[in-house]
């Protein structure tokens, strides 16, 4: 008998199971069902972004995030309503072939219409480089989202739609000043950003170091996972 054959299948890593493009896992929810009062502004179903167009995968104007994700979130969202606070969402889950849509994106050097609104202190050249833009993203496992706060007026009604706090840059601003330690902006700003912060960390999500909207949860649902069904 040929042992080392059979023990060689026994120990095996099983392959990764793989997801039918186009259909959603049942551990992924909308947030907005999740977390009451949630102010949804998915900026890559409009052409309001730093690429100028919609973005492939994005059919509807909806946050889906994993269950743990949206039920972290939903804990973060009541917390802040003590302040008259809340939160705002400009990206939760991003399919693969968004991810895709932004290398491209990137490596079209000549394609700069909206470099003087996100980045005008960096040649585009250097997106990539300096992970600005990455080839695989968090975001496609929906744990990652962005979002800033708006102010509410009594519990969980926002005061107007849009009404966000001063954070210094805009969403999808590339360059130091978007960096949530970054003494460029100003004091009011930066408060804002520690406010934000603090609130995500208390909600068990991790703040990117250089985006000071980009949040991601701690515990991974689905570690290694890139997921590519469409936003609908």
């Amino acid at each position: 008998m040929r042992i080392a054959p059979l023990l060689a299948l026994l120990f095996a890593s099983p392959a990764p199971a793989q997801m039918p493009q186009g259909v959603m896992p049942q551990g992924f929810v909308d947030a907005a069902t999740v977390v009451d009062g949630l102010v949804v502004d998915m900026r890559y179903f409009r052409d309001d972004n730093f690429v100028g167009r919609r973005i492939d995968g994005y059919e509807a104007a909806r946050c889906y995030l994993t269950r743990p994700a949206a039920a972290a979130l939903a804990r973060v969202q009541q917390d802040l309503a003590s302040q008259s606070l809340g939160l705002k969402v400009f990206d939760c889950y991003r399919p693969a072939r968004a991810v895709a849509h932004f290398v491209r994106w990137a490596r079209d050097i000549k394609d700069v219409k909206r470099k003087a609104d996100f980045y005008p202190d960096v040649d585009k050249r250097d997106l990539l480089r300096l992970d600005y833009i990455a080839p695989r993203s968090g975001h496609s496992r929906g744990l990652t989202v962005d979002l800033t706060l708006v102010r509410f007026a009594q519990g969980l009604a926002p005061v107007e739609l849009g009404a966000e706090l001063d954070m210094g840059t805009p969403f999808d601003f590339f360059g130091v000043q978007s960096w949530p330690s970054s003494r460029a902006v100003s004091a009011e700003a930066q408060a804002n950003r520690k406010i934000l912060a603090a609130a995500m960390r208390r909600g068990a999500f991790i703040p990117h170091v250089k985006e000071w909207w980009h949040f991601t949860l701690r515990k991974e649902p689905y570690p290694g996972s890139y997921f590519d069904f469409p936003v609908r």
